[in-house]
């Protein structure tokens, strides 16, 4: 294998596996740095907010609420139902042609800064690892010797901890999809009262558990669709955590005694502390890669030691793989304009949409198979179907109102009650007199009221004799 081949292996196989076939269990240095720093301000506030949402209260109701089981749900304080399903579709694709617009861009910067998966293992479960077993020779170290009180100590204490965690975290996704007064009944009243309950929250603790446990960064490079799309997505003006090779190579060992540019070397002093810190167990040197999450580590850690042997920072920066190559900026090319015309005319639509959503849907309909019919020697009737879906926060009682032309509404059975979130129907007969019918097919226009407010307005139509026409 010569020296090409070696410096190219990297593409025929996953840095987490071995030439065994078997998995390489990474072993990350603890990060420091200024990036590092904003990232651990970044994820405490998720994670203060992933907690304190299912607490906070918009009209009584959760502020976020996606009960997949009732088909309510509640996105920050507004109430949605099946019925506003194209609202959730198209939110779905502008979402998606943001992400693909996003990474054409900035690269995989989600997953380093905000995805959920980095934020848990980087800022919550991997703290934790480093005060109980200590740093990662360390963690070597009690992973490869034999099973004694040390070992089996720490060992057991860092799971417990792990699975206290998710069964606590278990909790709280639960109260985002039946809400936290539920999940109090469920901790109040114990398990063999709610039963389901109870098992899908074990059923998620220890999923949860396994995933932070066991697969870590399997996850971000075998699960996670997002990642498999970089290689589609991302182009040479994409921003994505690059090494500068034109400044780096060729590389070689520090000499605080040797005139580098004399040897004709680059800045790069072969330390591998940018591999050390990579979570995926990467060495970011060959290039963009599958695996990397952009968690910027390893520019904290080459920064680091460039100010330590006086050597510029940015070998490992933020950069696209063009400014490096020919040292321009970014430029906006076709595909980017045109995933940004896409995107702002969807938000617009749902923006639209979303304005002229009212609190209730309501369809008038005559009823199937029936025509008109004479109520009396001086009115003809038809007979109707009024549906109203109730998307407020309480009970309305529905009255109609005939706005043109003139007649009577003569309601079947009870007044019209709809409680929240549910539908209601009801049959009324509508009586126009003969002498205002000028056709066999009457426009006619509805009122739905509520409380004396008008709710919404629906046009129909009032049959009549055909001799109408003649």
């Amino acid at each position: 294998m010569d020296e090409f081949e070696e410096f190219d292996d990297f593409r025929d196989r996953q840095s987490t596996i071995g030439e065994d076939g078997n998995r390489v269990w990474v072993y990350p240095k603890k990060p420091k740095g200024k990036l590092y720093n904003y990232r651990k301000l970044t994820s405490f506030a998720l994670l203060v907010i992933l907690f304190a949402i299912p607490f906070i209260k918009v009209h009584g109701d959760p502020l976020l609420l996606f009960n997949v089981l009732e088909r309510k749900f509640i996105i920050f304080g507004v109430m949605f139902y099946p019925q506003d399903f194209h609202l959730f579709v198209l939110s779905m694709i502008a979402f998606i042609v943001f992400v693909v617009l996003f990474t054409v861009i900035f690269g995989r910067i989600f997953c380093g800064w905000i995805c959920p998966q980095t934020v848990f293992m980087e800022f919550l479960y991997r703290p934790i690892e480093y005060w109980i077993e200590g740093n990662h020779n360390q963690q070597r170290k009690l992973d490869q010797s034999v099973l004694g009180f040390n070992k089996f100590w720490r060992k057991g204490l860092k799971h417990f901890l792990f699975f206290l965690i998710s069964f606590i975290t278990a909790h709280f996704f639960l109260a985002y999809i039946t809400g936290i007064e539920h999940v109090k009944e469920l901790i109040t009243d114990g398990p063999s009262t709610h039963i389901g309950g109870f098992v899908a929250l074990i059923v998620f603790s220890v999923v949860h558990y396994f995933v932070f446990a066991k697969l870590r960064e399997q996850v971000c490079i075998i699960i996670c669709p997002y990642g498999r799309l970089q290689g589609v997505l991302l182009d040479r003006n994409s921003i994505v955590i690059s090494y500068d090779y034109k400044r780096g190579e060729p590389r070689g060992k520090y000499n605080p005694l040797e005139n580098r540019e004399a040897n004709a070397k680059g800045d790069c002093v072969e330390c591998g502390s940018c591999q050390a810190v990579c979570p995926t167990g990467i060495d970011i040197r060959n290039g963009t890669q599958l695996e990397c999450i952009n968690c910027t580590a390893c520019i904290d850690a080459c920064d680091l030691v460039m100010q330590r042997v006086h050597k510029p920072e940015g070998l490992i920066r933020y950069a696209s793989e063009r400014s490096i190559a020919d040292k321009t900026k970014l430029k906006f090319n076709i595909r980017i304009l045109f995933y940004s015309v896409v995107l702002a005319g969807l938000l617009i639509l749902i923006a639209f949409l979303f304005s002229i959503r009212t609190e209730i849907e309501s369809t008038i309909l005559r009823q199937k198979g029936t025509m008109f019919q004479e109520y009396d020697s001086l009115h003809y009737s038809n007979i109707y179907m009024i549906q109203v879906i109730n998307k407020t926060r309480g009970t309305l009682p529905v009255e109609l109102l005939l706005d043109e032309p003139a007649g009577e509404i003569k309601l079947i059975g009870d007044p019209l009650t709809v409680k929240e979130g549910t539908v209601g129907e009801a049959q009324f007969l509508l009586l126009i007199k003969k002498t205002d019918l000028k056709s066999s097919n009457t426009k006619v226009e509805f009122k739905v009221m509520s409380n004396g407010k008008e709710m919404d307005e629906i046009k129909s139509t009032f049959v009549g004799p055909n001799s109408l026409d003649k």
